[in-house]
């Protein structure tokens, strides 16, 4: 007797999870030259359950990027609803370092920008985003001149900051991100020198 189809709709859940999973540690390594097979050994399976679930590589790249960036969209949806604008907006940015932290996207950036589903994940993030730093600058809490692509843009400054230091502490990106959120606050704010810029 077949298995009933929703126990084959969690398998099939599971599996792709394992091979994203498996495709993010193996491209985090090899970045973009790294091929379906390196993939699928990595994940234990034949090349052709990796096509199964993804038709090419990019595919696989762009799917990678849609399901962190949806993380992120969750994320700030979830604390949208928060009634303090402020701390909302700082448990984002830790939400985002975090992620940054322990997955390095940065070999997917460029290769997956033209894929219209990330296109939309990110359209769909800009949104999400918007409303947090509109509620943060609308109680007083960051500088009137902060925009969401300003944010947006710091997102992964706390990680990127500490990629110098030879053995950094786990934690470390904390103090940067402590060190950006002060600066978007309005005290002691002087003028920005250039203006905000208007992201795709």
């Amino acid at each position: 007797m077949a298995p009933p189809v929703r126990t084959q709709r969690a398998d099939a859940a599971r599996n792709r999870a394992s091979l994203l999973a498996a495709a993010e540690k193996v491209f985090a390594e090899k970045g973009h030259a790294a091929s379906v097979a390196d993939i699928a050994v990595a994940a234990g399976v034949a090349k052709g359950t990796v096509f199964r679930h993804f038709a090419t590589k990019e595919d696989l790249i762009a799917s990678i990027v849609c399901d962190h960036l949806a993380v992120l969209s969750g994320a700030a949806r979830k604390f949208a609803d928060s009634s303090d604008p402020g701390e909302a907006l700082l448990e984002f940015l830790t939400v985002a370092a975090d992620q940054r932290r322990q997955h390095d996207l940065t070999f997917a950036q460029t290769a997956s920008d033209h894929d219209p589903r990330v296109v939309n994940a990110r359209t769909e993030l800009h949104e999400s985003l918007d409303v947090l730093v509109g509620r943060a600058r609308e109680a007083g809490v960051i500088r009137a001149d902060i925009t969401e692509a300003d944010v947006f843009l710091l997102m992964c400054a706390p990680v990127h900051a500490v990629e110098n230091v030879a053995d950094p502490s786990p934690t470390l990106w904390r103090r940067y991100l402590a060190i950006i959120f002060d600066g978007l606050r309005p005290q002691g704010a002087h003028p920005l020198p250039h203006p905000a810029p208007v992201l795709p």
